[in-house]
């Protein structure tokens, strides 16, 4: 029976026999995404990103086979050789822990080292150790900005040219964007470390993103094609029917996506403690209910405000407010007036498409 019910209010949605003025609320929605972006931004500035040892460089100890993972034995065993040292320590599966520190000379390596498998009770062969120069991290962020970069200018490209406008690339460019600046800032309120997976993690974000966007865009190409032609309903109220017929897809798709995602995230990334899987998943499940949210809610709403300022659209748009006051003037009935402001196909009864609908007189 839910099924059921779910399958028909997708189908009324679709049909325009229901329908949310997502558009016509688009105030509220640029106020909340505004919001979260600047709190994105004051977290990122003043609090900013844990960057791991792939982006900032430094010594990483790997214990293999501790009969313990209590974190204060590697602060213990690495204060005995560098004192003040702040170490950054990780749970890596059962029965294992990696702990990163500064840059430690050959010495010191060979005696934190030997600390760390005295502390964890394992031979000191168990214990791994890896040196990551700065200069490799920062060749990664450069390469991971450069990277950004191109995917955004190949995508602005590629959209304005699809859809042959600039103002959708703009709009999907921009929310794209807002994607990723909350997925940050909800990164650096956590706390968690940024490595190669996270960025990895950010890029697919990305993707998925304008995934989303270019499905409702395509249906918002499709029922504004010839919008200027008739004068049952604006650009607005047409795009807002496109965003009420994807709503049910958009839906669908987020839910599939992160299903597994959360999976990863809450069974890989806490129960069995593996960073690679918690750094790229939480990046993702971030991005993609964002992704989802922002092609309904701020991609299409983005893309009507900038489309109403064209003076043809605008034009059109008073041109078709003026009928329909004349139409109220006029006492027509409620369930036109209704489906006129909801942008469906069936606005005014015995007309048709490329018609104009004239207020009746009164005799």
């Amino acid at each position: 029976m839910a099924a059921r019910g779910f399958a028909q209010w997708g189908n009324d949605l679709y049909t325009g026999r229901r329908s949310y003025p997502i558009i016509q609320k688009r105030g509220i929605w640029f106020s909340i995404v505004a919001l979260f972006s600047a709190a994105s931004i004051l977290v990122l500035v003043f609090q900013g990103l844990n960057l791991g040892i792939d982006f900032r460089g430094g010594s990483e100890f790997t214990v293999s086979g501790a009969s313990s993972t209590d974190e204060d034995l590697a602060i213990d065993a690495v204060a005995t050789v560098a004192p003040g040292e702040e170490p950054h320590i990780t749970q890596v599966g059962a029965n294992a822990v990696r702990v990163q520190v500064s840059e430690l000379d050959d010495q010191q390596t060979d005696q934190v080292a030997e600390a760390l498998a005295d502390a964890y009770g394992v031979d000191v062969n168990e214990v791994t150790s890896n040196f990551i120069g700065p200069t490799w991290g920062q060749s990664v962020s450069l390469r991971a900005l450069w990277g950004t970069v191109a995917f955004v200018a190949a995508a602005a490209i590629f959209m304005a040219i699809y859809f042959r406008a600039w103002r959708m690339s703009v709009a999907a460019i921009v929310a794209m964007l807002a994607d990723v600046l909350i997925s940050a800032g909800v990164y650096a309120v956590i706390g968690w470390e940024v490595t190669p997976s996270t960025i990895i993690g950010f890029l697919t974000i990305l993707g998925f993103s304008l995934y989303d966007k270019m499905v409702v865009f395509d249906k918002v190409r499709e029922n504004t094609d010839t919008v200027l032609e008739q004068t049952r309903s604006t650009y607005a109220e047409r795009a807002n029917l496109a965003v009420n017929q994807t709503l049910v897809r958009s839906i669908n798709t987020s839910v599939v996506a992160l299903l597994p995602v959360a999976g990863i995230l809450f069974v890989g990334g806490f129960l069995l403690g593996a960073g690679t899987l918690k750094d790229i998943s939480l990046s993702l499940f971030v991005g993609i209910a964002a992704g989802a949210l922002s092609s309904l809610f701020l991609a299409t709403p983005l893309d009507v405000a900038l489309r109403e300022r064209e003076p043809k659209i605008a034009a059109h748009t008073k041109k078709v407010m003026d009928l329909r006051a004349g139409l109220v003037a006029d006492g027509a009935d409620e369930s036109v007036l209704a489906a006129a402001a909801s942008g469906s196909a069936q606005l005014v009864p015995g007309h048709h498409q490329g018609q104009s609908a004239q207020p009746r007189r009164r005799r």
